[in-house]
């Protein structure tokens, strides 16, 4: 789809308001270990770095549907482990590897968004912008470039210098993953049960690997002479499908299925598919196993507006957690 214009950003006390969908939420946030965040960080130093990396996402989403997705996930995966100081942006080398070469990480994609975006700020002002910073933007643009909400992005967080992909698997629930693993991991970095709901709804963007929920269309016990039969909390049509996509012993790298049928746009599909028996994976199908997130579910089934509401805020608290570091002059390596 055609990537959307977003308002431009106004400074101010809290304030939320919906125009044509798009919420717009200006605050100013601490992150993590009381490093501060605030709005105007790059207003003297850099005060055209956000346009610089909304030009470049807007250029990759032009070339390629999937950048929006695989950004929000590349930003999620950073804050998930060491807080959003861009580790995950590191290369791995003969000494190390990094996180982005974990076993979780293995389909992340759109790096090469935010290396262009750090080379567009870095000619416009070298050394100042983080790239943990230009990532957080990036995601927000991501959102607010398929149709949902944008936001003021409270700016300051510091490049970390260490990047382990054993962090990832400790960190990081996969897509199999129960509710009580979903909600610890989400405690683990200082997200509710609440925060877990909202931010699955980015599943609304994006694609799954056959991999991803093979185990739901084919790996339960009952069928006929003790076979193996779909979840059967899933729609026996939408499993169908499923298995027509992802055949038994399935060797096409690029095979599995859409995570809504509205893709390439951020809305709320994501809750209504899931109340209908078409969550893709075992980790979304958690959020309808506890009497509290199945209300949350059905709540934003119902209000696009008050998803994307919750969106933000959700957003916001992940995205703050951060501690002071470098700003990278490369978003691969560290200085």
């Amino acid at each position: 789809m055609a990537p959307q214009r977003h308002s431009d950003r106004h400074r101010g006390r809290w304030s939320c308001w919906a125009v044509r969908g798009l919420v717009i939420v200006l605050v100013s946030l601490s992150g993590g270990g009381g490093h501060a965040l605030s709005l105007d960080h790059y207003s003297q130093s850099c005060p055209k770095a956000e346009a610089a990396v909304t030009a470049a996402v807007q250029q990759a989403i032009a070339k390629d549907r999937t950048v929006p997705a695989g950004l929000l996930r590349v930003h999620f995966h950073d804050c998930f482990v060491r807080g959003c100081d861009a580790s995950v942006l590191l290369d791995s080398t003969s000494n190390n590897t990094a996180e982005k070469d974990g076993p979780p990480n293995a389909s992340l994609h759109a790096f090469f968004v935010v290396d262009n975006a750090k080379t567009a700020v870095e000619s416009l002002c070298p050394g100042v912008v983080s790239c943990a910073d230009i990532l957080a933007l990036a995601a927000r643009d991501a959102v607010a470039l398929s149709g949902g909400p944008s936001w003021a992005v409270p700016l300051g967080r510091g490049d970390g210098r260490v990047s382990l992909a054993s962090d990832t698997t400790s960190a990081l629930p996969g897509p199999g993953a129960t509710f009580e693993q979903l909600k610890q991991a989400f405690h683990a970095v200082g997200l509710s049960a609440k925060d877990l709901v909202v931010l699955s709804g980015a599943h609304t963007l994006g694609f799954a690997h056959c991999s991803s929920f093979e185990a739901r269309i084919r790996g339960f016990p009952g069928g006929v002479g003790g076979g193996n039969v779909a979840d059967p909390a899933l729609r026996p049509s939408f499993a169908a499908a499923l298995r027509r996509a992802c055949p038994a012993n399935n060797t096409a790298r690029g095979a599995g299925a859409w995570m809504d049928p509205t893709s390439a746009a951020f809305d709320n599909a994501y809750f209504k598919m899931l109340q209908s028996g078409r969550g893709l994976l075992a980790s979304d199908e958690a959020l309808l196993t506890h009497p509290k997130t199945r209300r949350m579910v059905a709540l934003y089934a119902a209000s696009q507006g008050q998803f994307f509401e919750a969106f933000v805020s959700s957003m916001l608290r992940m995205s703050a957690q951060n501690q002071p570091g470098e700003v990278r002059a490369n978003c691969r390596r560290h200085n």
